[in-house]
């Protein structure tokens, strides 16, 4: 069942359908990326390609890219969720971040931010601490925006002073 180790074969190597190929395309180089790897973005995003149709729950903690089609639920409370052009969701969608490429029909609720971007439609409704609808973009439903945390020291308003019975009242003219 196990194949024992070649000595033949050096430990940057890795032997896939009789080619060899180095262990990491990093390690090209002296450590220097090399071509496309220099163009990938690092962190780690979840790809849902636009042949993909799922049906049910999406919980994570990773960035997710829907081209696809969803009908569900969505729940990526720490990442990033972005409907790409070809994305057709009817979703409950909760994530830190959700940016609209494509259609999204459900509500939506981000706890930092939701960016419809040009020709990107939301039908449902948005709770979110900021929002940006591009020209081009579709939007129908409500918007409830909530409050930042630090937003009540900025608006700090002065209290208007009590009227007490030493104040003079001022009388209406007719």
């Amino acid at each position: 069942m196990w194949k024992r180790e070649d000595p033949n074969r050096s430990a940057n190597q890795v032997s896939v359908a009789g080619t060899a190929k180095p262990a990491s395309p990093i390690a090209t180089n002296a450590g220097q990326l090399s071509g496309i790897e220099s163009r990938v973005p690092r962190n780690n995003v979840v790809h849902v390609g636009k042949s993909v149709v799922i049906k049910g729950e999406i919980n994570g903690s990773e960035d997710l890219m829907i081209e696809g089609k969803v009908d569900g639920k969505i729940s990526l409370p720490q990442s990033t969720l972005t409907v790409g052009a070809q994305g057709k969701l009817k979703a409950e969608i909760s994530a830190k971040v959700v940016i609209v490429l494509g259609e999204v029909k459900g509500n939506v609720t981000a706890s930092e931010k939701v960016d419809i971007r040009d020709h990107g439609t939301v039908n449902g409704d948005i709770i979110t601490k900021k929002l940006a609808i591009a020209d081009g973009a579709h939007f129908r439903g409500s918007i409830d925006m909530q409050p930042q945390p630090d937003a009540p020291e900025k608006r700090k308003v002065a209290s208007k002073p009590e009227k007490t019975a030493e104040q003079p009242s001022i009388p209406r003219l007719p």
